[in-house]
């Protein structure tokens, strides 16, 4: 189960090596409206296709968040921007360990489709995965 968990992050995180960015009048309608059913005060959208999914991008109070659909409008995963401070204390530690003298650029908390929750931090050009508890689960080149 624990393997297929992350057979499945791996597949939705490599997409996102491959984003292209969208003008919003080429988003499917499908899509288009699911977001806007899921988010229906957004105006400013950034959208990307990311293989056959789409990435919709965009800021509330400040905080970046994004969401991921498949073609036929259903979410995948959504993410939202934190602060480093948020990040798990096991996360930390081994960011601390492993990346001495190095600064957290960004950091996520991305929730999958099936509520599974996974934390990202940005160190140097590489995301860094970690799992709810913040153990390390792998690193995604930027």
């Amino acid at each position: 189960m624990k393997n297929s968990i992350l057979a499945c992050l791996v597949l939705l995180f490599s997409s996102y090596a491959i984003a292209q960015k969208v003008n919003e009048k080429d988003i499917p309608h499908i899509v288009k409206s699911a977001f806007l059913k899921s988010y229906p005060n957004q105006k400013n959208v950034n959208w990307e296709k990311e293989k056959n999914n789409y990435e919709a991008s965009f800021t509330v109070v400040q905080t970046e968040h994004a969401v991921l659909l498949d073609s036929n409008g259903s979410i995948l995963e959504t993410e939202e921007e934190i602060s480093v401070k948020k990040l798990p204390a096991k996360a930390l530690a081994y960011i601390q360990k492993n990346y001495k003298n190095k600064q957290i650029k960004e950091a996520a908390v991305i929730t999958d489709a099936q509520g599974t929750i996974t934390f990202e931090a940005q160190v140097n050009a590489i995301d860094l995965i970690f799992d709810k508890q913040g153990t390390y689960l792998k690193s995604i080149a930027d």
